[in-house]
């Protein structure tokens, strides 16, 4: 047997009672080879309903193990389609980009229904299985509840919120693209177009708006200000906040290393007072005590000090032994 088949072997029976639980739940997606922490570092083998998808960061994989892939992965499941993306070029660049399927999959998390492409315009798959954590709390916790999703990407958090019976969401995200998937997956799930908005915009313009913060721009000399959408006052429940790890526009910086209070402090603002905001952080390197400090000195200076809160973790399908894991998720009461 070769280590990546006995790897794989190994990684497959420690999800076997996760698996199970998931697919009573409606869920067929998740990770099958999670290789930073399971014995091939930079591999990840996914299920994404009837797809099977492998990606390798580091370097190419061969034909012939991909191929052991396939075989052992389908104790779990018979894939229609098998989709194999090599990013081990600068920045995770798929080196096909070229190359897109046309195939049009849906798959399952907890009963809502998601667009399943392995390949598209983009480079990362269209739904991030680490954050099924935070979806599931958005599920438990949206009824009722008027919800804001900021990062939207192609909004998994907003649909799910739609889903659980919440009375408004609004997704905000720059890119229209992942928007429109956003709205097939609206679609997808029945939802009412009534219930659920889709606002194309820059972060610090429409958080800060909602917020009631004046927004502020870089306009070099000889150039004028960049439009934005105007957008009124408002706040929300229900505040969900998924910042990429570094971003810059002529409004601002995301930058979760030096900076997290600047995408946190509009978004604390935009929370009505005795809400809920739950929001990450996905740098590894980032110590969740020190950053949680941090959070809650923000939380007090913005006049929304933290009453309360829990930390989740991602699920079995993604483990870390030492406990650390990089996607860090927290729930505040302000």
């Amino acid at each position: 047997m070769s280590d990546l088949k006995q790897l794989l072997a190994t990684a497959l029976d420690n999800r076997s009672e996760l698996l199970s639980s998931l697919h009573n739940e409606n869920t067929d997606c998740y990770r099958l080879f999670h290789g930073t922490n399971e014995g091939m570092s930079g591999l990840t083998v996914d299920r994404y309903g009837p797809q099977l998808l492998i990606q390798s960061f580091h370097e190419p994989v061969s034909d012939a193990n991909l191929v052991e892939i396939e075989q052992q992965c389908t104790s779990i499941f018979s894939p229609e389609e098998v989709v194999y993306n090599d990013r081990s070029a600068k920045n995770s660049r798929r080196s096909d980009d070229s190359r897109l399927l046309r195939s049009e999959y849906v798959g399952q998390e907890l009963g809502v229904n998601y667009r399943v492409r392995g390949k598209h315009e983009g480079q990362d798959p269209l739904l991030f299985l680490d954050m099924r954590a935070g979806r599931r709390k958005i599920l438990e916790l949206a009824e009722g509840k008027s919800v804001l999703n900021l990062f939207s990407y192609t909004c998994g958090v907003g649909v799910c919120a739609a889903k659980a019976g919440a009375t408004a969401v609004v997704n905000v995200d720059f890119s229209t693209r992942n928007l429109d998937v956003g709205r097939e997956n609206a679609e997808l799930n029945g939802i009412d177009d009534a219930r659920i908005e889709f606002v194309q915009s820059d972060f610090f313009t429409a958080a800060k708006q909602y917020a009631g913060i004046p927004v502020k721009q870089r306009v070099r000399r000889g150039q004028k200000p960049r439009p934005f959408p105007r957008i009124d006052e408002r706040q929300f429940d229900l505040v969900f906040l998924d910042p990429p790890r570094w971003a810059k526009s002529h409004f601002g910086t995301v930058d979760l290393i030096r900076d997290y209070p600047s995408v946190l402090k509009p978004s604390l603002l935009a929370t009505q007072e005795g809400g809920t905001l739950i929001c990450t952080n996905n740098v590894a390197k980032v110590d969740l005590d020190e950053w949680l400090a941090v959070v809650r000195r923000c939380a007090d200076k913005a006049g929304r000090p933290v009453r309360d809160y829990e930390v989740i973790t991602p699920e079995v399908d993604f483990p870390s032994p030492d406990g650390q894991f990089p996607l860090k998720i927290v729930v505040l009461k302000v």
